[in-house]
């Protein structure tokens, strides 16, 4: 899982963790659920009837004469605020370059290639060179910059230079070729195929 689409599942379920129990607690109040089922909430229970409110008159003017009870207010309010657009430009940002125009970064009449397209023919490339057991090419970057991120799983008996320069010599290098994108980069995360140690006789 991407460490953006992560956080943002964590945030969401948190959010509606507490806006759920929030209205389960107003409805529970409000309808007078505690009396029709004839429990008995805890003395300083808020919203436990329908004529309770969620603050009272104490607590609305318990801080009102302090003078720092503003501006811990509207520090926190501002806190919260630039937060929420920092997490909303976190999502407008792209991190992907979309499609990529072929023939350099200003393209050859318009014609640009799907970034899937390119991740799967370059994954299809790499999974033909000696050593490599499996492949998944993703696109990351700009569309004048992209980036290939690829996932290697070496076969047991494979060497990972050698694997490399073969990888940069060969599937990278005829990448580049093929879209005009010279500035394509890569950056590679192996790993091996597990395989039972063989015992000398």
């Amino acid at each position: 899982m991407k460490g953006k689409t992560a956080v943002n599942r964590v945030l969401l379920a948190v959010t509606g963790t507490v806006l759920f129990c929030t209205g389960l607690l107003m409805s529970a109040g409000g309808f007078d659920l505690y009396r029709r089922w004839k429990l008995r909430p805890p003395d300083d229970w808020p919203l436990s009837s329908p004529a309770t409110v969620p603050l009272s008159d104490t607590a609305r003017t318990r801080w009102t004469d302090e003078t720092w009870w503003w501006p811990v207010v509207i520090a926190v309010l501002a806190v919260v605020v630039l937060l929420a657009l920092w997490w909303l430009l976190a999502q407008l940002r792209r991190t992907h370059p979309g499609p990529v125009p072929v023939g350099g970064p200003k393209g050859t009449d318009g014609v640009e290639l799907r970034e899937q397209a390119l991740s799967d023919a370059l994954a299809a490339d790499v999974r033909r060179q000696p050593g490599v057991r499996r492949a998944r090419v993703r696109m990351t970057g700009r569309a004048d910059r992209p980036t290939a991120l690829i996932d290697l799983t070496l076969t047991p008996d494979s060497e990972p230079g050698p694997v490399l320069r073969a990888l940069c010599d060969g599937p990278v290098e005829r990448a580049r070729r093929s879209t005009g994108q010279a500035g394509l980069s890569a950056r590679v995360r192996l790993q091996v195929t597990p395989h039972k140690a063989q015992r000398a006789q």
